[in-house]
């Protein structure tokens, strides 16, 4: 069987116009996807090729780059799969290539920076600031400030490490991207990067702030793990040897908000949407979809559930999702957003039984995620005057729950602390949550109440792991 390279296929990179940092499978699926559906739709000579470099491990730049940044995406339907080559990554680099990120960032042809990374890579503090007493933080810092040659340990140093030779080779402007699901990512980007520059010199500081254009989105397809079966998959589907497919559901999702001072690929032909705030798509994609997956996470794992269409199959946690749901839709604008849709669709998403995507991929990092996912519908439903609702509640609940047992496997690097003082009882449990991951409502005793009796609730209901 063939290998997947480029002379194989008879085809000649795009020319590199869009630096990427985090490259994995969601980036593949997801901003290459519409950037190779820009260049089919675009006219000769307005193609763009894509550089990606690795966030932390090199292993997924060792496979690109070994098929010329080609590689398989299978777009996995209930009804069967297809298959097709995608061709937009023309350069598949080791994040820790410093020399070459510096180079590409410099380079004046390079227009558009994007960014998928996780909402802990941000390395902000309870504030929600940069921390700059974080020891990989602090470590950039030093070696910012030292010009050393080896690459910055932090997205935010890396960033910054780019962007400072971007200046000193001309100073053009350019848009950075970030592709995550952190609300008003592209300020919350645009400040980490002014407060590291800051403690390196104000200078650079002040030019991102006039140069770098930080554009907010709001990104969604799940794109579930590769395995073994579909690597042999995409062999069969497309008669090239592929060792690094990806898979992912049909339905694509892109609104963006920003400037692009140097241009972008015609994103808008596969789909994409540009509007004038981010916002209200965020916050339906956050209180919707990714506070679902986290409730259908920590109530379905300790009941055996592997997967979130596992988990769809199990009454008991459908009941919360759709009382989750129904607690964050009387808060969402639901004429703009089309709510009825929006729900219908995440309904089929969830059910495909094709996609397994793992619950206990969704489970890690929830000290970073309910902030984003679970408090922000509190807080609205009681600044509106309405009660607290009960499925946001119920998700806190079984995340204490998850952290309470040490039969789970919780991969969380900001609970130690918060492990440590739970147990005691549910109050004191909700409350010492509340006061690390929500401190503003820590004093709240009906949401102390609400959460504490959620807790009780779910271990009577066998939705908990310490009722197994």
């Amino acid at each position: 069987m063939k290998r997947l390279n480029r002379h194989a296929l008879d085809l000649p990179p795009a020319p590199i116009r869009i630096v990427h940092l985090g490259l994995g499978a969601f980036h593949r699926a997801h901003q290459a996807w519409y950037t190779e559906r820009a260049n089919a739709n675009a006219r000769t000579g307005d193609r763009w090729g894509i550089a990606a470099f690795t966030g932390r491990s090199p292993r997924a730049a060792e496979a690109l780059a070994a098929q010329d940044g080609l590689y398989t995406l299978i777009t996995r339907a209930p009804d069967g799969d297809s298959a097709e080559v995608m061709t937009a990554i023309v350069e598949a680099r080791d994040g820790a290539d410093a020399h070459r990120w510096r180079d590409l960032l410099a380079a004046p042809t390079t227009a558009v920076v994007t960014l998928t990374v996780t909402e802990a890579g941000y390395r902000r503090g309870q504030d929600g600031t940069l921390d700059l007493a974080d020891p990989d933080v602090a470590a950039d810092i030093q070696r910012l400030l030292a010009r050393e040659d080896s690459a910055a340990l932090t997205v935010p140093g890396r960033l910054v490490d780019g962007l400072r030779a971007r200046r000193e080779a001309g100073g053009l402007g350019i848009a950075v991207i970030s592709c995550d699901n952190i609300a008003n990512n592209g300020e919350v980007t645009g400040q980490t990067l002014f407060a590291l520059a800051n403690a390196i010199d104000t200078d650079l500081s002040e030019w991102i702030r006039a140069k770098v254009s930080f554009v907010s989105t709001m990104v969604d397809r799940i794109t579930p793990g590769t395995t073994a079966d579909d690597i042999a998959e995409a062999a069969e589907l497309t008669g090239y040897a592929d060792n690094a497919p990806v898979v992912a559901e049909p339905f694509s999702e892109w609104v963006l908000a920003g400037a692009f001072p140097a241009g972008r690929p015609a994103w808008e032909a596969a789909g994409a949407r540009f509007v004038a705030d981010v916002a209200p798509y965020e916050q339906r994609k956050l209180w919707l979809l990714n506070a679902g997956h986290s409730l259908l996470a920590y109530t379905g794992l300790p009941r055996g559930r592997e997967t979130i269409a596992e988990a769809m199959e199990d009454p008991g946690c459908v009941q919360l999702l759709e009382l989750l749901w129904a607690d964050a839709r009387a808060v969402l604008p639901s004429a703009a957003l089309e709510i009825d849709a929006y729900l219908d669709a995440l309904r089929r998403r969830f059910t495909n039984p094709r996609i397994r995507h793992q619950l206990k991929q969704i489970a890690t990092d929830g000290s970073v995620k309910l902030p984003m996912r679970a408090f922000p519908v509190i807080r609205k439903r009681l600044a509106e005057g309405k009660d607290i609702g009960s499925g946001e509640v119920a998700l806190v609940a079984a995340w204490i729950l998850h952290l309470s047992t040490p039969r789970s496997d919780v991969n969380d690097g900001g609970v130690d602390r918060l492990v440590a003082g739970l147990g005691t009882s549910p109050e004191a449990d909700a409350e010492l949550t509340l006061s690390a991951l929500a401190p503003d409502l820590a004093g709240n005793a009906g949401v102390v109440s609400a959460i504490a009796a959620a807790t009780r609730q779910l271990t009577t209901q066998h939705l908990s792991p310490t009722a197994l």
